[in-house]
């Protein structure tokens, strides 16, 4: 039986750019947008603030883009400070390549595993799926999801008792499968 794991965001994550002010590294974006019009053009920022001065600092999502080229639920969604679009345009590379943006997800986001049914099990074929897409490690997530150490989850991985089609050591962002023999 196929038990299923799902990564989910808990709220936005910090926002690394440096701080010209304090010279911090670290932005809490809010959800917050500044929609500026110039007579048929139209400006878009996303707000953050700095985690140690409290400095404001733009992260620009559209900029002199004609108003008729923007759908009118997106600029309703803009105006509402809608912080789901907030967290689909910082996921967006494109918008962080224009803005030299990374994204931190150290405590944003949680692992649901559904209960602990499975945990008496021979064998436990784990889909895990990412609600965004969030690096995360996959061997921390097994180790999270069993209530294990990293260790012995690198050690099941070194004896062949854990396997995966992907490669489980480094960072993952993408939906995959694993399979725990005990």
């Amino acid at each position: 039986m196929l038990t299923t794991w799902v990564v989910m965001p808990t709220c936005l994550p910090v926002v690394r750019r440096r701080c010209h002010t304090c010279a911090s590294e670290r932005f809490r974006a809010n959800g917050k947008f500044r929609v500026n019009a110039h007579h048929k053009l139209i400006d878009v920022w996303l707000l953050a603030l700095c985690a140690t001065c409290g400095e404001t600092t733009k992260i620009t999502i559209l900029e002199r883009t004609n108003v008729r080229s923007v759908r009118p639920e997106l600029l309703d969604r803009l105006h509402d400070n809608d912080p789901d679009l907030a967290a689909e345009l910082l996921q967006d590379p494109l918008v962080r390549r224009r803005n030299r943006i990374a994204l931190d997800w150290d405590d944003a986001w949680r692992l649901d595993t559904g209960g602990t049914d499975h945990l008496d099990r021979e064998a436990i074929d784990v889909s895990v799926r990412f609600a965004a897409r969030i690096p995360v490690r996959p061997v921390r997530l097994i180790a999270e999801g069993f209530g294990l150490s990293r260790a012995e989850v690198e050690r099941l991985l070194t004896e062949g008792n854990l396997v995966s089609v992907v490669r489980l050591s480094g960072k993952l962002s993408g939906d995959f499968t694993f399979t725990l023999k005990r």
